[in-house]
């Protein structure tokens, strides 16, 4: 196995010899932390094992400001990238080998991310010697059959094509597709809402015991109840984000953060009246959401997904980046929510 030499503690530098109290447990408060799958691979990276292990160390060093504070902490994650990948891959070798689901997929990627993740939270811990340990799960999440998103695939997955072959797999495999932005044309899923995280009450326990857990990646793994009552994978995605809020709720968290590329929620983003929001109650948001300030493809999902949690009585939730954490953390950045005053 590779290692990056360059992020190796040494006794010298790294380890502290004094073991420090463990942190979290009965009585903590709990947060739930959401980040994108972009978080593994930085502009201008091709997605490397390689790379993937030096950024989930340096978005781990951020993450300890919460173990630092004593939270109990859960983790979701992103995996577009990486589901695009394998999606890739299957493309390449289907003449020769059975390509798996979507929601095979997912799984797969849900447990290599999170051992990825897991080591560098292992590893950040052991160089504070702080007894706690970090499990991932590997999270289905109930959606409905009957959603209307089913009927209308909307989210662009796996690799660009060009247009013959797209619609070659159009006529012999059922796909939808669309040209996206130019570049090629891709296969369609629907995109459904969240239920139940049906792992919930594992994720809760563990989180209690003081563990810190890395589930739902990818918007956790898709799936309905057969008329006997199986569950059943289906070939869709769901919005990370939404899943997140979800088990915030599930899991009793006083806290969701959502991580994202910019350091808190801006009102007219990237024009010259560019304004980041400080703290926003529940009654401004409205107002804010009806003005189109959050577009669907970008933070729309997010703010919505901060605002069902208070909703359904969460506490607070905080949109920022993973550097501005501690700042934000201390009210210093990031956007702040918090419920009806």
């Amino acid at each position: 196995m590779s290692m990056d030499s360059t992020r190796m503690p040494t006794q010298s530098n790294r380890v502290n010899p004094q073991v420090k109290p463990s942190g979290g447990g009965p009585g903590a408060p709990t947060v739930v932390v959401a980040m994108g799958g972009h978080a593994f691979i930085q502009p201008g990276e091709i997605g490397t094992h390689e790379e993937h292990t030096k950024n989930a160390r340096t978005i781990c060093e951020h993450l300890m400001v919460l173990v630092d504070r004593g939270y109990n902490i859960v983790i979701t994650h992103g995996n577009g990238p990486q589901v695009g990948v394998l999606m890739g891959r299957c493309e390449r070798t289907r003449d020769y080998q059975p390509a798996p689901p979507l929601d095979a997929l997912v799984a797969a990627t849900e447990g290599s991310l999170g051992y990825i993740l897991q080591r560098a939270l292992l590893n950040e811990l052991r160089i504070r010697n702080i007894r706690r340990y970090v499990v991932t799960m590997v999270t289905q999440v109930l959606v409905d059959i009957d959603d209307p998103a089913m009927r209308r695939p909307t989210k662009p997955v796996g690799p660009f094509l060009e247009k013959e072959e797209a619609e070659a797999r159009q006529a012999d495999s059922g796909w939808q597709i669309k040209e996206d932005a130019g570049r090629g044309w891709r296969r369609l899923v629907p995109s459904p809402r969240p239920i139940k995280v049906i792992q919930r009450h594992m994720i809760r326990e563990a989180a209690l015991g003081g563990h810190i857990v890395v589930a739902g990646g990818g918007g956790g793994i898709p799936m309905t109840k057969a008329s006997s009552g199986d569950y059943v994978g289906i070939e869709a995605v769901i919005d990370k984000d939404l899943t997140s809020s979800i088990l915030a709720t599930d899991v009793g968290a006083e806290l969701l953060i959502i991580l994202t590329a910019v350091d808190g929620v801006y009102l007219h983003f990237n024009e010259p009246n560019q304004m980041r929001l400080g703290a926003v109650t529940m009654a401004e948001c409205d107002q804010y959401i009806v003005g189109g300030h959050f577009p669907e493809g970008s933070m729309g999902p997010k703010v919505e997904a901060i605002y069902g949690f208070l909703q359904r009585g969460g506490r607070r939730g905080l949109i920022t980046s993973a550097e501005k954490m501690r700042d934000a953390l201390d009210g210093k950045a990031g956007t702040h929510f918090v419920g009806r005053i």
